[in-house]
């Protein structure tokens, strides 16, 4: 007897493949596995009353805390894509794994997925299975499905889904960030309405301001406001916070790793207020070299994440740098919220590369160092560019004139001709 682990939503792909996991790929027995990343919990509902309807082995795997402690890892890293934080990214390994082990603990001979042959999450997935000597299967890409043939296929079957219908936009929810897409959002002409929206207040509406102070230690998020919380608390208390004022959207055109770009809208506050409070603090910590490479690294570790390879030889080496560099990322910035913005307006570390007084206009001084010290400097500041550009008027200038002399001769010759 062969048995598969299916990752299963209880959405209309998941439920489709699991007949098909039996007729097309003759499995005798499919395992549905749901692993917990902070989705709501009538997703869970949904899930185990589907499950319950096909009479589907069903398992639910909490990774809440393993994917929260990636989400404020990648915070480390300042880890954006385009612009946005990276949240199905970073959730889709967590996932993998989590679905894996179940798989192991089972004697799956494979592992199974609902993806399209579209997006990027096929790819997330099968990049940690692929490791594994378990077999693969991807049904709705291997066998060319679309929306329309599941939709049929579940009826003729009598699977338990409401035809399909799953609502107008097709949305994944975790931790670090709720997405939406699909629908009338795939015309990038068209102005998404308010509902499409469920963590964030419209920033329009959202009234007051709100100050609140995030620490750090050694790059990690620790606290809030002084109350030492762990990294799940932290962040469904900071995406509480800050959605009610409107902060962490995003409306953006995503390239994705296929080559397809598609629109997509996310939310997303606490990661938004996160990244931008650890950012203010590096500003703080680190001199301007550290941060101009840091910047070569936090884009390799979030191009790294976007693709769902967070475990890999190059991101092993990246944590290295990321492991040196924060240990001086330890204090405090206080954010201020209002009207959809977060906005740095405080920070404090022990280990600030700043002098008060060194950089105050009342100081005469810098470490003995005299104003008047810096006259040598500025006569050497864009010697070469003057020079430059010296060396090109010059050159321009003789250009010209031996133009000018050319057309003088043959004005002459022209004349002179003419005279005889």
């Amino acid at each position: 007897m062969t048995r598969v682990a299916l990752a299963f939503s209880g959405g209309l792909d998941t439920t489709v493949c699991v007949p098909l996991l039996e007729e097309e790929y003759g499995h005798d027995e499919v395992i549905g596995v749901t692993v917990d990343v902070g989705q709501p919990e009538e997703e869970f509902d949904e899930a185990a009353e589907t499950a319950e309807a096909l009479d589907l082995e069903h398992h639910v795997v909490d990774a809440k805390a393993e994917f929260a402690d990636l989400c404020l890892d990648s915070v480390r890293a300042n880890a954006t894509y385009q612009g946005y934080p990276l949240g199905t990214a970073l959730a889709r390994p967590v996932i993998a794994e989590k679905i894996l082990d179940v798989a192991k603990e089972h004697d799956c001979a494979a592992v199974a997925h609902g993806c399209t042959g579209k997006g990027n999450d096929q790819l997330r997935f099968e990049a940690v299975w692929r490791a594994s000597d378990l077999e693969v299967i991807a049904p709705v890409r291997e066998l060319g499905l679309t929306r329309e043939w599941e939709i049929e296929y579940a009826d003729e079957k009598d699977l338990p889904v409401e035809s399909g219908n799953e609502g107008a936009w097709s949305i994944d929810t975790n931790l670090w960030s709720r997405s939406v897409e699909g629908d009338d959002l795939e015309d990038p002409t068209y102005v998404p309405p308010e509902d499409i929206y469920d963590w964030t207040a419209a920033p329009g509406e959202a009234g007051g301001e709100e100050l609140v102070e995030v620490t750090f230690e050694d790059g990690h998020a620790v606290a809030l406001n002084g109350e030492e919380l762990d990294a799940v608390a932290l962040i469904e208390e900071l995406n509480e916070l800050a959605g009610a004022h409107g902060v962490g959207r995003t409306d953006m055109m995503e390239d994705r790793m296929l080559g397809l770009k598609v629109r997509e809208n996310y939310e997303h506050p606490a990661a938004t207020v996160l990244l931008t409070a650890h950012e203010a603090l590096e500003q703080l910590v680190l001199t301007k070299s550290e941060r101009d490479f840091k910047a070569t690294v936090d884009e390799e570790w979030a191009q790294q994440g976007y693709e769902g390879l967070v475990d890999t030889p190059l991101m092993a080496s990246l944590e290295g740098y990321l492991d040196a560099s924060q240990s001086k990322v330890t204090g405090t910035v206080t954010i201020k919220l209002q009207g959809g913005q977060a906005r740095p307006v405080a920070r404090d570390s022990e280990f600030g590369v700043y002098s008060e007084s060194a950089a105050s206009f009342n100081t005469e001084t810098v470490d003995g160092i005299e104003q008047a010290d810096a006259t040598g400097v500025a006569k050497y500041h864009g010697f070469q560019e003057r020079l430059a550009n010296e060396v090109l008027a010059n050159a321009t200038e003789e250009t010209e004139d031996a133009s000018t002399d050319e057309e003088e001769k043959a004005t002459l010759t022209t004349d002179g001709g003419a005279g005889e």
